[in-house]
C-alpha cells in the first residue's frame, strides 16, 4: 500500500518523529504534541499551483532574517496560513550564541498565524554530531558535514510541527541551484505521507519579484516586515551556522582564486593572532561517543553532548583548529566554494580516530573505512533517513561497541596532536611489539611469513620482466 507510510523496522535513534515525553518536555510556547512514529497518512497533496495558498496550511523553517521573514509574508499574501518553526540547533557554537527570545514575535508580526522556537541543541549533537564522530564521515576528504547533518534535525521537528498543526505543506528558503533544497525535501518525503514542499524560490513568480536584496527590502517595508531597513555593513557573503560549524559562501567567495577576508573567522582566531600557550585536554569515549571532556590544566568538565562539543569549540577556536576553504561538488552538479569553522568537530574526530586505532581489528576498520566514504556522500546528498543510511549507521556502530576509553590531546597553533590514549579494551600488545620482550611472538615464523607473501610478487615479476626489472647504475 503506497499510502502507507507506516514504518516496518525498528526505528533508528534519529528516523523517529519527536517522542511525545520530549515534546512535552518543551517550554509551553514551543510544544509540539505528536506521535513518535510514522503513522497512517493519504497520498501527498500536489501543489500543482503554489501561488494559490487559499484554505492551505503550512510549516515554514524560519530563521528571522530577511529572506524567510518576505518569504512568510509572500506566502501568507498568497493565502497560506504559515506556522514558523525556528530550530535553536546552538547557532553560535558556545562563544556568542545567538538570541531567540523576539523571534516568535517577529514571526507573528511578519504574518504568521503561530510560532514554534525548539531547543533541539541536545538531539542535535547527540543524533546527528556524535553518529558523524562515529562514523568518521568527512567529505570528498575535507568537509565534516557541519550544514548537511542540520538538514534532518530541522526536517525532522518540522514534520512533527506539521503533523500537530494538521499541514499538508512544508516550506524553506533554501535556493534552486543548492543542495539544502534536496536535503530539506528527501527527509521530508521520507518521514511522512501527505506533505508536499512550497519553495518560493523556485516559484516564477515570486524570484522574477525579487531579483536581489534591494528588492527583498522594499517589500519589507511595503507589507511591514519587522526587519531593519539599511542594508549598512552587511557581509559580502552568506553564512550559516549551527553548533558544530560555521559555513561562508556566495559574493565575494564565489571567485575560488579570492582570499577570504578576515571578517569569515567567527569560530576560529586567524593562525596568526591565536592562543601563544597549547591547551591540554582529556576526551572519554564509551562506544565510540563522547562522554566527557577534561580541560587538564583548569580542570574545567563538560558532560552532557552540547556542552562538550561547546567547551571543545572555545578550546579549538583560540587555537585556530578546524578552518578549512575548499571547492566541492555539490549534489546537483555544480562546484562551489565554502569557507568553514569546525573546530570541536575536528578536535573529536582527531581523538576518535587516534582511539579507534588502539581498540578497532585491523580489517574491521578497513571495511569501515570504506564504508566512511558512502556513508558521508549520503549524509551530503540529504539521504539521513534512507534504507542504506539506516544499514550503515548500524554497522558503524556495531563496529563501535569496543572504542572505549580516553585520549589526551594537546591544542596548539591550529593542531590537535595526540599525547595518548588508553582503553579497557585495547589490542595494543606491549609485551608483543617491545624490542626488548620476546612476548610470545616467535620470530622464526616471520621467514615463512614473508615468504608466502612474496609468492605473488615473483610470479609477476617472471610474467611481466622475464628478464628482471631495470635496476638504477650503480657508481
Amino acid at each position: 500500500d503506497p499510502t502507507d507510510g507506516t514504518l516496518r523496522h525498528p526505528p533508528c535513534r534519529s528516523c523517529a518523529l519527536p517522542s511525545v515525553a520530549m515534546l512535552r518536555s518543551l517550554p509551553r510556547a514551543a510544544r509540539v504534541l505528536g506521535s513518535p512514529q510514522i503513522s497512517h497518512m493519504p497520498r501527498r497533496h500536489m501543489a500543482s499551483d503554489p501561488t494559490d495558498g487559499k484554505g492551505k496550511k503550512l510549516v515554514l523553517a524560519y530563521s528571522g532574517g530577511l529572506d524567510t521573514s518576505t518569504q512568510l509574508r509572500w506566502l501568507a499574501d498568497k493565502g497560506y496560513e504559515v506556522v514558523a518553526f525556528t530550530a535553536n540547533l546552538g547557532q553560535g557554537g558556545g562563544m556568542n550564541d545567538e538570541d531567540f527570545s523576539g523571534i516568535e514575535a517577529k514571526a507573528k508580526a511578519s504574518g504568521a498565524s503561530k510560532a514554534y522556537v525548539v531547543d533541539l541543541q541536545e538531539d542535535f549533537v547527540k543524533n546527528y554530531v556524535f553518529p558523524i564522530i562515529r562514523a568518521n564521515a568527512i567529505y570528498e576528504s575535507r568537509y565534516l558535514l557541519g550544514t548537511s547533518l542540520a538538514r534532518p534535525c530541522i526536517t525532522k521537528m518540522q514534520v512533527a510541527i506539521a503533523q500537530k498543526e494538521g499541514c499538508h505543506y512544508i516550506s524553506h528558503g533554501s535556493t534552486g541551484k543548492g543542495n539544502d533544497q534536496v536535503r530539506f525535501e528527501l527527509s521530508t518525503y521520507a518521514l511522512k505521507a501527505g506533505l508536499e514542499c512550497v519553495v518560493p524560490w523556485r516559484i516564477p513568480e515570486f524570484y522574477n519579484k525579487f531579483q536581489g536584496r534591494q528588492d527583498l527590502l522594499a517589500y519589507a517595508k511595503e507589507r511591514g516586515i519587522p526587519i531593519a531597513m539599511d542594508a549598512g555593513n552587511r557581509p559580502p557573503y552568506s553564512m550559516d551556522d549551527n553548533m558544530f560549524h560555521i559555513s561562508f559562501e556566495s559574493g565575494i567567495l564565489e571567485d575560488p582564486a579570492a582570499t577570504a577576508p578576515d571578517s569569515c573567522h567567527k569560530y576560529t582566531k586567524p593562525l596568526e593572532s591565536c592562543k601563544e600557550t597549547p591547551d591540554d585536554v582529556q576526551i572519554l569515549f564509551e562506544k565510540g561517543d563522547p562522554v566527557k571532556v577534561i580541560n587538564m590544566g583548569t580542570k574545567e568538565e563538560a558532560t552532557t553532548p552540547a556542552n562538550i562539543l561547546k567547551m571543545l569549540n572555545r578550546l579549538g577556536g583560540d587555537h585556530a583548529i578546524g578552518r578549512i576553504d575548499i571547492v566541492e561538488n555539490r549534489y546537483v552538479g555544480i562546484k562551489s566554494r565554502g569557507v568553514y569553522e569546525t573546530p570541536g568537530g575536528t578536535i573529536l574526530r582527531e581523538a576518535h580516530l587516534d582511539l579507534e586505532a588502539l581498540t578497532l581489528d585491523r580489517e574491521v576498520l578497513r571495511v569501515r573505512d570504506s564504508m566512511s566514504l558512502k556513508y558521508s556522500e549520503l549524509v551530503y546528498n540529504g539521504f539521513w533517513f534512507s534504507p542504506e543510511m539506516e544499514f550503515l549507521q548500524n554497522s558503524m556502530d556495531f563496529a563501535q561497541r569496543h572504542v572505549n576509553g580516553e585520549v589526551r590531546l594537546r591544542l596548539f597553533r591550529g593542531c590537535a596532536r595526540a599525547l595518548g590514549r588508553s582503553s579497557p579494551n585495547s589490542l595494543y600488545n606491549m609485551d608483543m611489539v617491545s624490542m626488548d620482550v620476546e612476548g610470545g611472538f616467535d620470530v622464526s615464523h616471520s621467514e615463512g611469513f614473508i615468504r608466502t607473501q612474496a609468492r605473488r610478487l615473483q610470479a609477476y615479476r617472471n610474467m611481466a620482466y622475464p628478464n628482471g626489472r631495470e635496476l638504477p647504475p650503480v657508481a
